[in-house]
């Protein structure tokens, strides 16, 4: 048992420290700025009172990130409490105020009482960069999927029957907005003219395209109010799409290259339904190094894929699903479960018998991630590729 406990609530610009010891009396009670200087001269303090110190923090990563790199580089542990779990706890402590001082004490006295604190270790370079990466590739496809509903909302005022006849999810139909919105100008330039100039863009299949949107403007004869700014507005959106979609092709690039330099990258990749991206997420949730859960059971939970008991007085045998757990080890572990069914037998096999034992969809994808979760730990335990053999199917 430590000495001392350090706890740090996270801001932007300042971070408030609070250590106690094993009394829980306050020893230190700071306010630091996050700058190298500050932090260094901070930990220096709290090492002169005591060179035991467990630190604890309620963020992980981004803002938190150069505090626990100067604590990580100086072999000091560090405990995570996530923000809700310091948020419960707040209501056991005297008082109903809220100051940052308040709530390092609460971190500090929490990592003092608790035995099942995750601890922080330091970050492999290479998962770092695939979380940074993958982090922002989701963001551009967000950003990108709210830009298309603008755009179909936009072209819904002014030419509805324009929207209808566009898949506006595919590059060719965006491409045509950024140079024509409008059905007069659609109708003057008329299907040749507008293949000519969808396929000078290196638009795919730019012949049917053309005519679905000649055909829409045939449709519509009448110039309704806020066309011209509406078609503006439009051709914006239109550039934007394609620029997120650039960004996402960009990323994807990089990530790939990137993840095929892990050391499992190899092994991840045979497990059916595991492309780069879903890899490259996996290794960004777990910090590519599986030993810090100890078990897939851990991992799987980890991830909400296990099941907690929900029972109350006379009523047990109630489950439900996790509210912590982390959405992005989660989101790689059920897409790649939901892509394998298509072409994997023994997923598909293992998903059609949970569908016939009565689970809806979601559930037996669930099911099958769960399982997968096993296979995926023994694979990277073993450094052995998928055989295709039924480990799946052979489980309960």
């Amino acid at each position: 048992m430590p000495d001392l406990w350090a706890g740090v609530d996270i801001g932007k610009k300042h971070h408030h420290c609070v250590v106690i010891n094993a009394h829980g009396r306050r020893l230190l009670s700071r306010r630091v700025q996050n700058d190298e200087p500050d932090l260094f001269q901070l930990v220096d303090d709290v090492l002169a009172i005591s060179d035991d110190v467990l630190w604890a923090v309620d963020i992980n990563h981004g803002i938190a990130a150069l505090l626990i790199s100067l604590l990580l580089n100086r072999d000091q542990p560090i405990a995570y409490l996530t923000g809700r779990a310091v948020h419960h706890a707040s209501t056991t402590y005297r008082g109903e105020g809220k100051t940052d001082a308040r709530d390092a004490f609460i971190i500090a006295d929490q990592a003092r009482v608790r035995r099942d604190l995750s601890m922080l270790r330091p970050g492999d370079e290479l998962a770092v960069d695939l979380r940074l990466l993958t982090a922002r590739r989701l963001d551009v496809v967000f950003d990108k999927t709210r830009q298309i509903n603008r755009l179909r909302a936009q072209l819904l005022h002014f030419f509805p029957a324009l929207e209808r006849s566009l898949d506006l999810t595919k590059k060719g139909p965006v491409t045509l907005l950024t140079g024509y919105q409008t059905p007069a100008t659609i109708r003057r330039m008329g299907a040749k003219r507008l293949e000519t100039w969808l396929r000078n863009r290196k638009v795919s299949d730019a012949a049917a395209l053309a005519r679905r949107a000649v055909e829409a403007a045939q449709a519509q004869q009448t110039t309704l109010p806020g066309e011209q700014l509406g078609a503006e507005l439009v051709a914006r959106l239109a550039n934007a799409v394609l620029a997120h979609r650039e960004e996402v092709a960009e990323l994807d690039a990089r990530i790939e290259d990137r993840f095929r330099q892990h050391q499992d990258a190899a092994v991840i990749l045979s497990l059916p339904g595991m492309g780069p991206t879903l890899g490259a997420e996996f290794i960004a949730a777990t910090g590519g190094d599986l030993s810090v859960f100890g078990s897939p059971d851990r991992l799987a939970g980890f991830a909400g894929l296990a099941p907690v008991p929900w029972d109350s007085g006379s009523t047990s045998g109630n489950l439900r699903r996790p509210k912590r757990y982390h959405r992005g080890l989660q989101r790689s572990l059920y897409m790649s479960a939901q892509v394998s069914v298509f072409f994997c037998p023994v997923s598909k096999a293992y998903y059609n018998r949970k569908r016939a034992e009565g689970k809806g969809h979601k559930q037996a994808v669930i099911a099958l991630a769960r399982r997968r979760t096993n296979v995926l730990w023994a694979m990277i335990r073993d450094k052995t590729p998928y055989q295709g053999g039924p480990p799946l199917a052979a489980a309960a």
